[in-house]
């Protein structure tokens, strides 16, 4: 059911889906790229050191990451 009203209208309404860059991006191997990618934005526990630091505003403590 297409409507005039950009708000509610579908997305496949919207996107020209012979466009080459859409083909392409249903060509790619996105379960692979996400398995690939994954680790790198995983959540670490890290170790971290406060420190204290002097900046324009005074004094505070930070907590840094130590690699």
């Amino acid at each position: 059911m297409p409507t005039d009203d950009f708000f509610h209208a579908r997305l496949d309404q919207m996107i020209d889906l012979h466009h080459p860059l859409v083909i392409l991006a249903n060509r790619l191997p996105w379960p692979d790229i996400e398995a690939a990618l994954a680790p790198a934005f995983e959540r670490k526990n890290r170790q971290g050191q406060v420190v204290e630091f002097s900046d324009i505003f005074g004094t505070a403590l930070a907590t840094v990451a130590q690699e």
